[in-house]
């Protein structure tokens, strides 16, 4: 899974990559100090792997992973150009989700783009260059499609589906809002739209706001009846305590730090499960002496699909997955303790894939 942090310059973005990643991108108070965009590995958090591991008494845990992509400030006018609008536009294609910062602080001694503080303008700036960049696309793939349609009926529900992008474009709306069907998504998944892409707005807050969720800051009000429109979610995250965070050595630091600060989990770990939740995303898991792992899906992904993730061998020779839902499988206390309770089953190839099912895929090649 990749993830692309934009925003206007100044907004956060860097700052918020490095406590993420602890990459340790360039930060400066100034417009594109981020050119080439920097990419970092970061563990998905999930509390269960380090029970699993003890139950199994497992050699390593293997967490599933994410890509963050910290890509260059966008402004106005980047779909003609202007700043390093075409090289911002190309990185974003590459990524399955945006995850767009807004400034919503106020301090006088970091600059913004456009002179003062505006998280509504900003999200309108950023999402109208993704749609006039995408508007630009479809008018000049319309051009040569609609001659060959004419003789080709396959070519013609493409055209159909872009002229309908293309109206709600021209409205200034993003595609996302459309409610496509699956065959229409899939006609234009090589298009590599932008303003498809799902969105998670990120509020970098103060200190105290991130205390308290953001609910007395005007600024992540406006955000939040926005994203609704969208159905889109909002994280609060101060770039600043994400930061302080990163720079400490252990676990047991960290709980200590945010438990001062009045908060149950790190703003880092909200935008990464807003990510899962964004792009419908589950994780299976595997245990054994060897290792305990997590396996990434698409939430409704089927027995037989999710077995080809760990290798395709195992899909193609699929015989039965045995499976435990993880709270079963705790509250067992072993894998043998589930299966004399009658809590372990045996599940074919079309069973849908649950999160935090516990499996074990039996196989034949």
């Amino acid at each position: 899974m990749k993830l692309g942090i934009v925003g206007l310059p100044n907004v956060g973005k860097s700052t918020l990559f490095n406590a993420i990643t602890k990459a340790g991108a360039l930060i400066a108070n100034y417009p594109f100090a981020t050119i080439d965009p920097n990419v970092g590995l970061v563990n998905v958090p999930d509390e269960r792997l380090e029970v699993l591991s003890k139950i199994s008494e497992s050699k390593k845990i293997v967490p599933a992973v994410i890509e963050f992509y910290d890509i260059a400030g966008l402004v106005r006018g980047a779909s003609k150009g202007e700043g390093l609008g075409n090289q911002f536009l190309s990185n974003i294609r590459e990524t399955d989700a945006i995850v767009e910062v807004l400034r919503c602080f106020d301090d006088p001694n970091v600059t913004h783009v456009d002179g003062s503080v505006d998280p509504i303008r900003d999200i309108e700036t950023i999402n109208l260059e993704l749609i006039f960049a995408d508007l630009d696309m479809i008018e000049k793939v319309l051009e040569k499609r609609r001659k060959v349609a004419r003789n080709d009926k396959e070519v013609a529900k493409e055209v159909e589906v872009l002229d309908k992008v293309k109206a709600v474009l021209e409205e200034g709306k993003s595609a996302r809002v459309l409610n496509l069907t699956d065959d229409e998504k899939k006609l234009l998944r090589s298009y590599q739209l932008l303003s498809t892409k799902p969105i998670i707005y990120v509020c970098n807050v103060n200190e105290e706001d991130a205390s308290n969720d953001g609910v007395d800051n005007p600024y992540v009000a406006k955000v939040r009846e926005f994203a609704a429109n969208e159905n889109a979610e909002v994280s609060i995250v101060s770039a600043k305590i994400e930061q302080e965070i990163s720079e400490l050595d252990t676990d047991e630091e960290k709980a200590d730090f945010l438990e001062m600060l009045g908060l149950n989990e790190s703003g880092t770990d909200k935008v990464i499960k807003d990510s899962y939740k964004t792009l419908d995303l589950i994780s299976f898991l595997t245990t054994g002496e060897m290792e305990t792992r997590a396996w990434t899906i698409k939430d409704g992904t089927k027995a037989v699909d999710a077995a080809g993730k760990i290798h395709t061998d195992i899909s193609r020779g699929f015989i039965k997955a045995e499976i435990v839902s993880y709270d079963d499988l705790v509250n067992s206390g072993s894998i043998n303790a589930a299966r004399e309770k009658g809590l372990l089953r045996m599940e074919g190839k079309d069973y849908i894939m649950q999160d935090g099912d516990v499996v074990n895929f039996r196989f034949n090649v």
